[in-house]
């Protein structure tokens, strides 16, 4: 898998909300093939970077390109054939709460393939709960009769729906205990690795960083301070991410990972 060409290109980025700047000549590339975690204290708009590239939020100076596309300017129709090539697992998995899994996994296929037929729709969503590590009968479920990690499950089948090249997750194991999550960190790696996907993801989980991240870009000052390896970082001399990654949960998700690593 080539992990060397850009997916995501982000140059000179300016995000703010009346006098707040939230971004300020941000800039990020993210590669093919890789799970790029996105860390970064409360307030540093790791979410709001995620929507400025998905178009949810319009940012007030600079350049987005996705798969060499340009996406800032563009409506909603002019962008429809990129925004296909990706899929996204929003917090908490953002289901609509009155469809069953299976019909929330069909949304985004029918808007964007209104003339298939209930039958193959069908049969797609059932693929994509096997997918997502959902049993089969959790397809004819609605969200509130789902555990937390199972609606995330279904998040991601929903997510997967259009067969997407790109994947963006915001917060995928917020709220999950320690095995649930460690479950889906594992879901994650193996999705990318079986669908050759490229993965953005936003977390505040040092097992997570640790565990699937290829690289991790740190956002403070308004920018992307420093991206690379967890080595890389902590060769630098910067207090958030000496005290984010050296810290005592710092430590002990590093330790974690010695002793699996020793072990496999």
């Amino acid at each position: 898998m080539s992990k060397g060409k850009s997916v995501i290109e982000v140059r000179s980025l300016v995000n703010r909300f009346g006098d707040q700047v939230v971004h300020e000549n941000l800039d990020l590339s993210v590669r093919e093939g890789e799970i790029l975690g996105v860390v970064g204290g409360s307030g540093t708009g790791k979410s709001v970077l995620m929507r400025s590239i998905i178009g949810l939020q319009t940012p007030a100076e600079g350049e987005i390109t996705v798969f060499d596309e340009p996406m800032i300017g563009r409506d909603e129709e002019e962008a429809k054939h990129v925004r296909r090539r990706w899929g996204v697992l929003f917090q908490g998995g953002a289901l609509f709460s009155t469809l069953t899994v299976a019909e929330n996994i069909q949304v985004p296929i029918r808007e964007y393939f209104p003339g298939i037929e209930r039958d193959l729709l069908d049969e797609i969503a059932a693929y994509k709960t096997t997918m997502s590590g959902l049993p089969p009968d959790a397809a004819a479920k609605f969200p509130a009769e789902l555990s937390g990690g199972m609606r995330k499950r279904a998040g991601i089948a929903r997510a997967l729906a259009l067969d997407p090249e790109l994947l963006f997750l915001d917060e995928p194991t917020a709220g999950l205990d320690p095995i649930g999550a460690a479950k889906f960190d594992q879901l994650i790696c193996e999705l990318r690795d079986a669908l050759g996907l490229t993965v953005f993801l936003i977390t505040h989980d040092l097992d997570t960083l640790h565990a699937i991240c290829d690289r991790v870009a740190v956002l403070a000052d308004r920018k992307v301070v420093a991206i690379g390896t967890i080595p890389e970082l902590l060769a630098l001399d910067h207090d958030w991410i000496q005290e984010y990654f050296n810290g005592p949960r710092g430590r002990a998700a590093a330790g974690i990972q010695e002793i699996e690593k020793a072990a496999s």
